[in-house]
């Protein structure tokens, strides 16, 4: 091998060939620069491997089951949603269909007796935009989120997904709950997983192009939130940039909160609530507290000074759709309020936030989330498929959840240090009116990171919130929900531009389309009292005294 120094002479010998004197010293130099580039390229490009050639650089520990290229528009989603609707599978067929040519890599850890995790890697054939961007999950895990790799494909990302090695796990089929029942499965699901599929994914980009990424980000909602703390907090040199939305971080204790709402209802039957009365409930709420930011559109901007009562929409005399009964008022007021320990009155998780009361029926009346709760404690925690939720206990069930898997499953440690040294930027955002991980969780997860590191000033740099108003659980609702997550966080990471505020518009078909400013918490967004209310542009980002963070 030439040394540098040895190049260096090489490159000026042949520039004195191809310049002439007349072109001076400055040419003389580009063209050793140019040389010594195209050298850099020629190495790079020698070092590389082919898509099938990447089966013999396997990461340690892992064997690759595929490696292959996946013509443009050819890729056919292998877990593909036989029961969803045909619009949905019309409309992620078609999604494929747009993907360009890319090397497709399957792999498989077994860390652990128990474990099984399946990760993909997915690397364009051409266009590569020099990054590598990893993607979450939602539920239990248990599949790769191929319409996430798709995404990132499209963006020209190097990109991979892990089942976080529940593979198999799918909420209404109760046979496969069983692969909960280990503390393998548990620890992969936790954080292993993700960590593992990351580490794969540079070695395998940088055998496949000659280089690896020049930044590594991760997106994320959800448990794909969760994913994105974890690796802040446990593997902070795996990601220079992190987004992460609506988390379900503080895991263990999230799963009681799922059967809080439940349980609220069950302790007297007459406090059951019919959906209807959601719809009544949330009116009133907004008749109480949607003018607050100078606009009347159906979303309440700033929960946290919604100081409203319930008791107003109490039933004067005989029960009626518009109204609540003494029972049901004790079971909305539970719900607000968040589950609590029956014998300290401590808060085990927040309740919801004025705004979210249309998403309350699917969490007392359909078994959706609260299925991935009832898992977590018939095969996770009790490990008794015959457990019954009636004999939840909200105190000594806690700690026990705590001690048995709280080191495996739950985020919350506000020590970025590592991370912030490490250059890392945070972009975390979470829907105001989510019904299901109560917003307030990141609320106060941001202020544990501030009071951790020293103050909002050494925080801020690399750690923001953003609290979309009206938006449910990632998404969805009439506020403005969707915005360009990757650009914000490319341009923080990689030109230290931080956002004091992110334009985002209202994607949905139901309502007028909206724009409005997503603004870092504690600021909210107000009506400018002039120029058009649906248009980000006639709102500022302001500051309550009352809300200023230390």
């Amino acid at each position: 091998m030439i040394s540098d120094r040895a190049s260096q002479k090489i490159f000026r010998a042949e520039a004195d060939v191809l310049c002439s004197a007349k072109y001076g010293r400055v040419m003389r130099e580009l063209v050793v620069w140019v040389l010594a580039v195209t050298a850099g390229l020629t190495a790079a490009t020698a070092q590389a491997v082919s898509c099938a050639g990447l089966r013999a650089v396997a990461p340690k520990g892992a064997a690759i089951t595929l490696a292959e290229v996946v013509g443009t528009g050819a890729f056919v989603a292998p877990t593909a949603d036989k029961s969803a609707p045909a619009t949905q599978k019309e409309g992620e067929a078609q999604a494929f269909k747009e993907l360009p040519a890319f090397c497709r890599v399957a792999l498989t850890f077994k860390p652990a007796p128990d474990s099984d995790i399946k990760v993909e890697i997915w690397m364009p054939v051409s266009g590569w935009n020099g990054r590598f961007l990893g993607v979450g999950n939602g539920g239990w895990g248990g599949e790769i989120n191929y319409n996430s790799l798709a995404g990132a494909m499209r963006q020209g990302f190097a990109t991979g997904s892990s089942d976080m090695g529940t593979g198999g796990f799918f909420a209404p089929n109760r046979s496969t709950w069983t692969v909960l029942e280990s503390d393998d499965r548990l620890k992969d699901f936790g954080f292993r997983a993700t960590h593992l599929m990351t580490v794969a994914a540079k070695i395998l980009i940088k055998a496949l192009y000659g280089t690896g990424p020049k930044f590594s980000y991760w997106n994320g909602c959800s448990t794909g939130g969760k994913e994105g703390l974890a690796e802040a907090q446990r593997f902070p040199d795996d990601y220079n940039g992190i987004v992460e939305g609506d988390p379900a971080s503080y895991f263990t204790h999230l799963m009681f909160s799922l059967q809080w709402y439940s349980a609220a209802a069950r302790s007297d039957p007459a406090g059951a609530i019919p959906p209807g009365k959601f719809v009544s409930l949330h009116r009133a709420v907004l008749n109480a507290c949607d003018a607050a930011d100078g606009v009347v559109d159906g979303i309440v901007s700033d929960p946290e000074r919604c100081h409203f009562d319930p008791q107003t929409i109490a039933c004067k005399k005989d029960d009626s759709p518009d109204c609540l009964t003494v029972a049901q008022l004790k079971t909305v007021k539970a719900i607000y309020g968040g589950a609590r320990n029956p014998r300290t009155g401590a808060p085990i998780f927040p309740g919801e936030i004025p705004g979210s009361e249309l998403g309350w029926a699917g969490m007392l009346h359909v078994p959706g989330p609260t299925l991935t709760s009832l898992s977590y404690f018939q095969f996770a925690l009790h490990r008794d498929p015959l457990w019954n939720p009636e004999t939840l206990n909200f105190d000594s069930d806690v700690v026990f959840a705590d001690r048995a898997d709280g080191d495996l499953l739950n985020d919350i440690d506000p020590d970025l240090r590592a991370f912030k040294a490490h250059g890392g930027k945070l972009l975390m955002f979470h829907g105001w009116s989510d019904p299901i991980i109560s917003p307030m969780e990141s609320v106060h997860y941001f202020q544990s990171v501030v009071d951790a590191m020293g103050g909002v000033e050494k925080t801020t740099d690399f750690v923001r919130l953003f609290m979309l108003p009206g938006v449910g659980h990632c998404q969805g609702g009439p506020g403005a929900d969707a915005f360009d997550k990757m650009s914000v966080i490319e341009r923080w990471t990689e030109q230290g531009l931080a956002p004091d505020a992110i334009v985002a518009s209202h994607a949905g078909n139901a309502g007028p389309q909206i724009s409005r400013p997503l603004c870092a918490y504690p600021e909210i967004a107000e009506w400018n009292g002039k120029g058009d209310t649906l248009d980000a542009a006639s709102f500022s980002c302001k500051l309550r005294s009352s809300r200023r963070m230390k």
